[in-house]
């Protein structure tokens, strides 16, 4: 052979062999389950039980199209998460890495007998493998849960200084009693807010657990005040909607310790942000953050 189709031959061998190198090896993912049960965004991959950031809204184009290649193939399947365990199937339908807002994310449909998907109510998915599995349990809270719980929520705003007047008109994005122990005793996680004047909310996520007593107390909360001038549309009432609130995605036990890790979404103007809580001796810390860039408001 002579040596210049000996170099082609070779060029020709490299060119063929470049995208099988350019595979990256798959991870494990979590996505979170969005717009009443039609939406994949991306929260984080599972590395040797820790989460890491999976590719972002704001990569490079193939960076995202790579990401959605491996993972977002026409009826690839996931095991869709609510309460903690598995309950159906969440597959893919289609993704577009050049559509406007929406990258790396993708278009499912879910099959669950157990979760009705719409609003507040949303889930998680993931092809991780766990040991076990977690309780199943997520419902609503009972009357007499609803009306301890939201004590608590008033009490933790008239310590944030909200007046009486506005703490008496309690508002909830959702209240929720999961199980994250299996301990057959209910956890609640729940997201509340009052308006404090006609353009300003106080917002409050908060997880509660029962303890000594037989009584819950609020083991994490966060508290924050949102004024229209921080909000993009100008409206305050966007908040209102839901826009900046934590609220709860569901419970999933990914490092496999027995007790299952809160997962949550704070859906925003340009981006949505996720966080992650661990329990830790008696109380609850964010374990993981994360954001995913959409588009420009």
């Amino acid at each position: 052979m002579k040596k210049n189709n000996l170099l082609k031959f070779w060029l020709t061998l490299l060119a063929l062999a470049a995208p099988l190198f350019a595979q990256p090896a798959r991870k494990p993912v979590i996505f979170a389950v969005l717009n009443d049960g039609k939406t994949f965004e991306p929260i984080a991959y599972l590395e040797k039980g820790n989460l890491a950031a999976t590719v972002g809204g704001d990569a490079e184009m193939r960076e995202i199209e790579l990401f959605n290649k491996t993972y977002y193939r026409p009826k690839a399947a996931y095991r869709l998460i609510f309460g903690g365990a598995n309950a159906g199937t969440a597959t893919v339908l289609s993704a577009n890495a050049a559509a406007e807002c929406s990258r790396n994310m993708a278009q499912i449909s879910v099959s669950s007998a157990k979760a009705k998907l719409g609003g507040m109510v949303m889930a998680l998915a993931t092809d991780a493998t766990v040991k076990t599995n977690g309780s199943g349990i997520r419902r609503r809270p009972t009357p007499a849960e609803r009306s301890e719980i939201e004590a608590l929520a008033r009490g933790e705003f008239a310590r944030q200084k909200v007046s009486a007047a506005a703490r008496k008109n309690l508002k909830s994005q959702n209240l929720t009693a999961l199980d994250v122990n299996n301990d057959r005793s209910a956890d609640f996680v729940g997201s509340y807010w009052v308006e404090t004047s006609p353009t300003e909310r106080a917002l409050l996520f908060f997880i509660a657990e029962k303890k000594e007593g037989g009584k819950y107390r609020l083991t994490f909360m966060e508290f924050r005040l949102i004024k229209q001038s921080d909000v993009m549309s100008g409206d305050i009432k966007s908040v209102d909607q839901g826009i900046l609130h934590e609220l709860l995605l569901d419970a999933f036990d990914y490092d496999n310790d027995g007790v299952s890790e809160i997962f949550t979404y704070l859906p925003g103007f340009e981006s949505s942000s996720f966080n992650v809580y661990e329990s830790a001796n008696g109380s609850w810390k964010l374990a993981y953050e994360s954001s995913n860039y959409h588009c420009g408001y």
